[in-house]
């Protein structure tokens, strides 16, 4: 159903579901920047118990808690700046969560005003209850590496989701026919992409950005001595084997050389990828942001190594992360062949 079919009333309607999404979209999106901030400033223990700060709603609640804690261990994972650090990421993820109420409500109510399934929308809201489960699990489990990494992967795909929500709200240029065959390669694409971003969360969570500092080789050498088994050991505490032993320096140069090696799996694939589908005024879009990001990635992730992984970088590498995200899903959404939204005069925001 076109805006010009809908009466005053619904078009209002139509459009608020519209800003929502989008405004829930770029909310993820800088969740899971602020999520890598989180990490990456070892403050995921900063309140160590879940929901709440010691029992309290804010960190200033749990002032002498946290004190205490300082006191102690002075440069430990509990310090005030580290709890109003992971306070602050749970605030907006419970304000991300219910707007993603907002949304499913919306859909399943407006769903003949909308002009599109409900199911997607339900799916995204099991899928952020699921995200904030591994969120509390996260802190109860001690950033126990599989269980950080797993709620690294459903940021992104929680990102995934809403993309592919907002994707759908969004008008553009239909794509040539014979490009739908495509859909299965770009599906693959995604599929590595997300590989790739598990073992980059694997790498981070197991503190092995500079296991390698070096580059193009690793320690001098193209294949250098791993422990690929205790390295990829998934159940298990951080820092240590499933023995209970300190992990070794070759189990952290394994996780740091499978995730370098297969950057370069993703980087080729998607780079001739998107060479073949640039032509497509439809497509031309998303496949020039995955170029870029392609590059940016890996500039920031030789940056990481030749400056021994400076905070800002990280975080930015890993925004290229949920950038690349964000435009293969696009790209995928476009080449299915959904129909474009039919709506005149919208003023929404546009992507790739």
């Amino acid at each position: 159903m076109s805006t010009a079919e809908l009466s005053p009333a619904d078009q209002k309607k139509r459009q608020r579901y519209r800003r929502l999404v989008f405004l829930t979209w770029f909310l993820t999106l800088d969740l899971i920047m602020f999520g890598a901030f989180v990490r990456l400033t070892d403050s995921g223990l900063g309140c160590p118990d879940w929901p709440g700060c010691y029992g309290k709603v804010t960190p200033i609640g749990a002032l002498a808690d946290i004190r205490a804690a300082e006191q102690v261990l002075p440069q430990g994972p509990v310090t005030l700046p580290k709890a109003w650090i992971e306070m602050i990421h749970r605030y907006v993820g419970a304000l991300l969560g219910l707007m993603i109420i907002g949304i499913m409500v919306m859909a399943w109510r407006w769903r003949d005003i909308i002009g599109r399934t409900p199911w997607l929308a339900t799916v995204t809201f099991v899928a952020v209850c699921v995200q904030g489960a591994f969120g509390a699990w996260t802190v109860t489990l001690k950033l126990m590496p599989l269980i950080v990494t797993i709620h690294l992967l459903g940021g992104m795909g929680l990102l995934a989701l809403m993309t592919w929500l907002a994707a759908r709200e969004r008008t553009y240029t239909p794509i040539q026919p014979e490009n739908h065959r495509y859909k299965p390669w770009v599906a693959f694409g995604l599929l590595l992409l997300f590989m790739q971003i598990g073992l980059g969360g694997w790498v981070s969570t197991n503190y092995a950005a500079l296991a390698c500092m070096d580059f193009p080789t690793c320690g001098g050498k193209w294949i250098p001595a791993m422990d690929l088994q205790g390295g990829f050991s998934l159940v298990r505490a951080l820092g240590e084997l499933p023995s209970g032993e300190a992990i070794s320096q070759k189990a952290l140069v394994g996780i740091h050389w499978v995730h370098r090696n297969f950057a370069w799996v993703v980087f080729a694939y998607m780079g001739t990828l998107v060479w073949r589908l640039r032509g497509d005024p439809g497509l031309k879009g998303p496949c020039h942001l995955i170029a870029a990001l392609l590059v940016a990635q890996l500039f920031t992730g030789l940056t990481t190594i030749f400056f021994e992984w400076p905070l800002l970088i990280a975080v930015l590498h890993n925004g290229g992360a949920a950038g690349l995200t964000l435009a293969t899903v696009t790209l995928l959404v476009r080449v299915t062949g959904m129909k474009p939204a039919q709506i005149k005069h919208a003023n929404v925001p546009q992507f790739a």
